[in-house]
């Protein structure tokens, strides 16, 4: 396994939509071990294979305070939806910013596991919020993206002063 880079905001590539996954092979169990570990390692709650540079349909979560309950979700599709819950929510794409975001309150995804099966994830709380935050970036969405324009100008802003301060 290897951790992979994970692309910051406001890198245009956090913006392409992802593939669905035709076929479930090697390579796609080999991605998804390295995002859990580039996951867990960042440390995070989730990942998008959007923010590793790889446009294909899928996510890892775990949102577990003991980090041993990894999900792995192909090809995510969001059914249902109901309620809504305000959450501060942070993103390993851009680091050291958090801010309030409205989400469902609940959800039902259809996706497939590893194995190819088709696999059926009733999520509400903090799950549902990780969930729902993953399959944006699958779409080429952030967090930032729901907050105003003049907050998302001083995020990237931020964000670029600190990358030229570490560069």
């Amino acid at each position: 396994m290897s951790l992979l880079p994970i692309l910051r905001f406001p890198d245009p590539r956090l913006k392409i939509p992802a593939s669905p996954i035709a076929r479930i092979d090697e390579g796609i169990h080999r991605l998804a071990r390295d995002m859990a570990e580039t996951m867990y390692e960042a440390p995070g709650i989730g990942l998008a294979a959007t923010q590793v540079n790889i446009h294909k349909r899928l996510i890892v979560v775990d949102v577990s305070e003991t980090r041993d309950h990894l999900l792995v979700l192909i090809n995510p599709e969001q059914v249902e939806s109901d309620g809504c819950q305000l959450c501060e929510e942070g993103c390993l794409s851009v680091p050291g910013i958090y801010d309030k975001i409205e989400r469902a309150g609940r959800i039902v995804v259809h996706y497939l596991d590893l194995d190819g099966r088709a696999r059926r994830l009733e999520a509400d709380g903090m799950l549902a919020v990780c969930v729902q935050h993953e399959m944006e970036h699958l779409e080429g969405k952030l967090f930032v993206d729901h907050l105003s324009p003049l907050k998302q100008k001083r995020i990237r802003a931020k964000l670029l002063k600190q990358a030229r301060i570490t560069a």
